[in-house]
């Protein structure tokens, strides 16, 4: 009996776990700006086997990683449990590098934007390709080493438009890194500055001077 109460304590215990893990936190459509996450795919396929996206064959640079609702201090998740609807899925999961995204990002980011998931994955492949990827960064054949000021420079000349700290990189293995950039835009679409928060990230991440871009491939 004592074993039997002890496995239903471990039990009870897990889907406790797994409900406080899917709490919503934020309400939908209630924040300040958008993050527009741009994964390096060279530095992300250097630790991941998944055929999806680093097929070799595919030569990805820059990648979406997700478009996220966020506030000036911190940022929303799981704000409703809307499934995401199979059409959805199939007209939009391309947008990703791998279609196995789409669901968790409907689930963790979509929810809280205050749209239906086909306007939400409609205005995420429309900043994305809103974003220009300067020359320099599409698809270099050989490592590149870039300082965050350098960055920063490039992504303004490519986009007149964009606002100061309107592109931050993150950066991973100690700063040594580009892990991502994120872009960060207003509820319209237009480009603004990233939060203080992020811009804070932003430098805490990428610490050393200079970090690396690993070439595509």
């Amino acid at each position: 009996m004592n074993a039997y109460r002890s496995l239903l304590l471990v039990i009870l215990l897990a889907v406790a776990a797994g409900a406080q893990a899917k709490k919503p936190r934020g309400e939908a459509g209630q924040f300040d700006y958008y993050a527009l996450a741009m994964s390096w795919s060279p530095s992300y396929c250097a630790d991941h086997r998944d055929r999806d996206q680093c097929d070799s064959g595919r030569r990805l640079g820059f990648v979406l990683h997700g478009l996220w609702p966020q506030y000036e201090a911190g940022y929303p998740q799981n704000c409703s449990t809307d499934r995401l609807a199979s059409e959805v899925r199939g007209k939009y999961a391309a947008v990703f590098p791998s279609p196995k995204m789409i669901g968790h990002e409907w689930e963790k980011h979509g929810t809280c934007s205050g749209l239906d998931a086909a306007a939400y994955f409609a205005l995420s492949a429309k900043l994305k390709d809103q974003l220009v990827i300067p020359a320099l960064y599409q698809r270099p054949a050989a490592p590149l080493r870039v300082s965050p000021g350098e960055l920063a420079q490039a992504f303004k000349a490519a986009n007149p438009g964009l606002q100061r700290d309107g592109v931050l990189p993150f950066c991973g293995s100690g700063g040594h890194f580009l892990r991502e950039i994120h872009a960060c835009f207003d509820k319209g679409g237009a480009s603004r500055s990233c939060s203080a928060g992020e811009i804070k990230r932003s430098y805490n991440s990428c610490r050393q001077q200079t970090f690396l871009m690993p070439n595509v491939r």
